[in-house]
């Protein structure tokens, strides 16, 4: 048996948060959590949707305690302010990081046993349903706005823990690309990267099924042919990485990632690294790891990607193809696909373990070990 679960209500297109004053006026909320990074908050970008809150007489206060990597003690401090607030619904705006601290806020008010956070790891056990969000993304990657998981980061012991839970996931995702057209190109590159790699790994995932292939697979077209364009910020650009990123997220949600997104948890908890800029990094080289595991797989993955005469390529050749077509859209992007300078000899042992024991690894379609782990990290270095 499958499970598959999506929002209860999506919003898509330009415009589309202009539909936020009434979801909270029809569901009945009265005062709106606004969880917003300190940068958006900064540029104006937060203010685009707390105008119109304002315009439609909707209470919120707003907290900004967020990092890129978000941590234990930035959940704490956010159950503390969303007690103190009176709000009755949460509005996550931001990329990654806001709506996974948002989630992580919202699951432990209703949930206060999980206090501590970190016992929120894994699949947690939760009883209820996590405060409602309304979820805005400001970058083409993530798709937590239509997810069940969120990372937090536990900086006392320099890790990341995946959380997946099925209360967690917003009740709306409002997905606007003029929300997303402040993202630098840099930061626009490998959050698109960080899509792509969650429609390949969901593609090639051991949980993979039919009506999981039919996303991923018109995921990696989107993305192919919209990230170059998103980079320099074309209207067709940003527009088709919003909707490639969420069809990723609608997949890979319900069947899980694989040792990529493993090992780029590792490299954003030693080292801060953006973590679409993680997973890109490492995305070509556990491609050719993984290929030997994929069956005829990479030959769609090959066609979405643009390449042209898969149908008469050997295995080999259309893996290859794969591999290097998603190695050359990284580098058009302007992704470093090496760890040369960033990691560190010293710390790859215990990366390989702590990446071995992440949440997303047992997903993988071949099997792999501490020792496979640490020959991927060291050949790219």
């Amino acid at each position: 048996m499958n499970k598959f679960m999506l929002n209860e209500t999506s919003y898509h297109g330009a415009g589309a948060i202009k539909a936020i004053p009434d979801e909270i006026k029809n569901r009945g909320f009265k005062k709106a959590f606004v969880a917003s990074d300190p940068d958006l908050i900064k540029f104006g970008i937060t203010a685009k949707v707390t105008d119109l809150l304002e315009a439609a007489g909707i209470a919120y206060s707003v907290f900004s305690d967020i990092k890129p990597n978000p941590t234990v003690e930035n959940v704490q401090s956010g159950v503390e302010a969303f007690k103190a607030s009176g709000a009755d619904c949460i509005v996550a705006i931001g990329g990654g990081s806001s709506m996974d601290t948002a989630k992580a806020i919202g699951i432990i008010i209703t949930n206060p046993e999980f206090e501590d956070v970190r016992s929120l790891e894994g699949v947690a056990p939760t009883k209820n349903p996590c405060v409602p969000i309304i979820a805005v993304p400001t970058t083409a990657g993530t798709a937590a706005e239509v997810t069940i998981n969120y990372v937090i980061t536990d900086v006392q012991k320099k890790r990341k823990f995946v959380c997946v839970d099925a209360h967690d996931i917003p009740v709306v995702a409002v997905v606007d690309p003029d929300m997303m057209a402040s993202m630098p190109a840099g930061l626009t590159a490998a959050t698109g990267m960080d899509a792509l790699t969650h429609a390949i790994e969901g593609y090639i995932t051991k949980g993979a099924w039919e009506l999981s292939d039919m996303f991923h697979i018109k995921a990696i077209e989107i993305i192919a042919r919209s990230l170059r364009g998103s980079v320099k910020n074309t209207a067709d650009g940003r527009e088709g990485m919003a909707l490639g990123q969420y069809i990723a997220g609608m997949g890979f949600s319900n069947v899980g990632l694989g040792v990529d997104h493993s090992m780029a948890h590792t490299l954003s908890a030693y080292y801060d690294m953006p973590h679409g800029k993680a997973c890109a990094t490492l995305l070509p080289a556990v491609m050719a790891y993984n290929a030997e595991a994929t069956g005829e797989k990479y030959r769609e993955i090959a066609r979405a990607m643009g390449v042209k005469g898969v149908d008469g390529m050997t295995q080999d050749e259309y893996r290859a193809a794969a591999v290097e077509a998603v190695r050359q859209l990284a580098e058009d992007v302007g992704i470093v696909t090496s760890l040369k300078g960033v990691a560190k000899e010293e710390d790859i042992h215990q990366m390989s373990v702590d990446a071995y024991n992440d949440a997303c690894r047992p997903g993988n379609p071949k099997e792999t070990s501490v020792e496979d782990i640490e020959a991927i990290y060291r050949s790219l270095m």
